[in-house]
């Protein structure tokens, strides 16, 4: 069969899955549509929450990062696996306890405020759709390349596959349907990258074939070769690091705290029977996690090596199929600098940000790009790092049902996400603004078609973000993590943690995280990004880092408030220590 007809046959059966289980599992109540009805069993909730939280970032980015970082990607593996324990050990089953809904409803009860309510929904809404972004971007990159149609219908038909399992389905039908994805992206991730350990060193498991020697007889190990290979090149070593010991530490710590703080991760653990299900669910989570996150290093290790030895020093005559195939959707490109129809790859960027390509095409048949006379590096070959796990196993030319399985495991990593993020969004607008604040006697039928109104909404915006996106994938959903630690882990570590912490400590401290975080992002990314360089960063912490800024900002100014106002009534004292006693769980109850 051929390969594009088995990519057709993979993504459009696993599309027909995940719309089935939609509809057979459509949420007929809010209870359904937010908490999928309280009753999932902790094994199944542990691979939805793997999924929900294995986003295109972890799937499609992360590797790429890694492959081009080095090192220096490191800081995404431990972040976002350290933040996962944080979260599931610290959070997780006292959130459970309390038995509600959503952050901003433990949030608005816990600071018994209706005013801390509205301002939890905006540090979510903000969080949510950052993170969105970069998933529906992933959803486009997937599309563009083996679907073979732009990257904006990508992003078209991708939001309309999640209108109908997360509108429809609500919690309830995206929990089940994450469950298939998580099946589908963990295959789809792992066959791949034990092809390539075996092809490059002999050996079948990709942890062990990091470590292992390479099978071409020169007693070198494989990171003792990736580098020598990149040095030759004049890259800097594979194993050696760029960034600052504080810039690693921020990142490392914002990716940590704004995991625990991740709404749409929190609210999985509402939909589990009880609170010591709530703890199980997420040591089961961290084992289907850590599949995908201990494959990474090793996968972005191989691609690396094959990515030099596919194209460096190749006649572009003579190049791969899969180059053109990605050089066709503007991800990958080559300007031929010295006129001899080779592709030098080398250190340094080979044009001015992404290609910008004329209409007509080069001596060799390339595109050509408009935008290389600004740059004067040696090197030719421009590539976007969010194709590296997707274009994997055409570089290494494994067979074509493997690439078919790699495009559905990577549509099944963005849109599990999405859907997530989306309830967050629907449930924050219908149940805390709405239900919560602003119209407590709406009807349950009226609060669930405010919550598919506004999830609609949600996914035209999240689009948009998609197409028109600041940033790589993993690099967007950084950012989102950044304004988790500034916004809603203090406040709901101190909620959990702290009887004195009150309405106006908490609302003060958002605020100011969230602002002050913001701003230094928008700062370098939008405003003035010639000016992002160590230079010029607050202590020498990167955009990607400033979220721990902003979380102890928010901290010292909760606090310091917090001494300077009353202290919280007598009930919420209650209510906190009913949160923390151990075993138990239906006595606290938010409202």
């Amino acid at each position: 069969m051929e390969k594009q007809t088995l990519i057709y046959l993979f993504v459009g059966t696993s599309f027909a899955l995940y719309i089935g289980i939609a509809l057979w599992s459509r949420a007929g109540s809010t209870k359904e549509f937010y908490v999928a009805g309280g009753g999932v069993n902790p094994v199944v909730n542990g691979m939805a929450t793997a999924a929900d939280w294995m986003s295109a970032a972890s799937f499609i980015s992360m590797a790429g990062i890694i492959a081009f970082a080095g090192y220096d990607g490191s800081v995404y593996l431990m972040g976002w696996t350290g933040g996962y324990v944080l979260l599931a050990l610290l959070l997780a089953p006292y959130l459970r306890k309390f038995g509600q809904f959503t952050v901003p409803d433990f949030i608005g009860t816990r600071y018994y405020s209706k005013a801390a309510r509205v301002v939890a929904v905006i540090c979510l809404i903000f969080i949510s759709f950052t993170y969105i972004a970069g998933q529906m971007r992933g959803v486009g990159i997937v599309f563009s390349r083996f679907l073979d149609v732009p990257i904006l219908w990508g992003v078209i038909i991708g939001m309309g596959i999640v209108f109908v399992y997360a509108v429809l389905g609500g919690m309830k039908g995206i929990t089940y349907t994450q469950v298939a994805q998580y099946c589908v992206l963990i295959f789809a991730y792992m066959v791949p990258a034990f092809f390539l350990s075996f092809i490059i060193t002999g050996n079948p498991i990709p942890q062990a074939g990091l470590g292992s020697q390479v099978s071409d007889e020169s007693g070198l190990y494989v990171l003792e070769k990736l580098n020598l290979v990149l040095t030759d090149l004049g890259f800097g070593q594979y194993t050696d690091g760029s960034k600052s010991m504080i810039d690693v530490f921020c990142i490392t710590l914002a990716l940590m705290v704004g995991t625990a703080g991740l709404p749409h991760v929190i609210v999985r653990f509402f939909t589990v029977p009880k609170a010591s299900d709530a703890r199980r669910s997420a040591g089961w989570a961290l084992i289907f996690i850590a599949l995908l996150y201990t494959t990474a290093g090793p996968l972005g290790a191989f691609a690396r090596l094959n990515f030099v030895d596919s194209v460096n020093e190749t006649v572009y005559a003579d190049a791969p199929e899969w180059f053109t195939n990605w050089e066709s959707n503007d991800l990958i490109a080559w300007a031929d600098k010295n006129g001899d129809g080779v592709m030098q790859y080398r250190a340094g960027d080979a044009f001015a940000g992404a290609p910008e390509f004329a209409e007509e095409t080069g001596a060799h048949g390339e595109r050509i790009v408009t935008n290389q006379r600004t740059i004067t590096s040696d090197n030719e070959v421009y590539v976007d790092r969010d194709i590296m796990v997707l274009a994997n196993p055409e570089i290494g030319n494994l067979p074509g049902w493997v690439i078919a399985l790699v495009a559905a495991g990577g549509l099944a990593a963005a849109l599990s996400t999405a859907a997530g993020l989306l309830l967050v969004i629907s449930s924050s607008v219908s149940h805390d603004l709405l239900k919560s604040t602003f119209k407590p006697d709406i009807s349950e039928k009226g609060e669930l078609l405010a919550a598919r109104i506004a999830a609609t909404a949600a996914i035209v915006i999240s689009g948009y973000l998609g197409i028109y996106p600041p940033g790589w994938v993993a690099q967007v959903v950084a950012f989102a993590f950044g304004l988790a630690a500034a916004s809603l882990f203090p406040a709901i570590f101190m909620g959990i943690f702290s009887k004195r912490m009150n309405r106006e400590g908490a609302i003060a401290g958002m605020v100011t995280g969230l602002t002050s975080t913001f701003l230094y992002i928008a700062y370098f990314k939008l405003w003035e990004p010639t000016a992002n360089t160590a230079e010029n960063w607050l202590f020498g912490i990167s955009p990607e880092g400033i979220g721990v800024i902003g979380m102890v900002l928010n901290f010292a100014v909760a606090i310091a408030v917090a001494r300077m106002t009353a202290k919280p009534p007598a009930e919420i004292d209650a209510l906190v220590e009913n949160i923390r006693v151990p075993r138990g769980a239906g006595a606290a109850q938010g409202h």
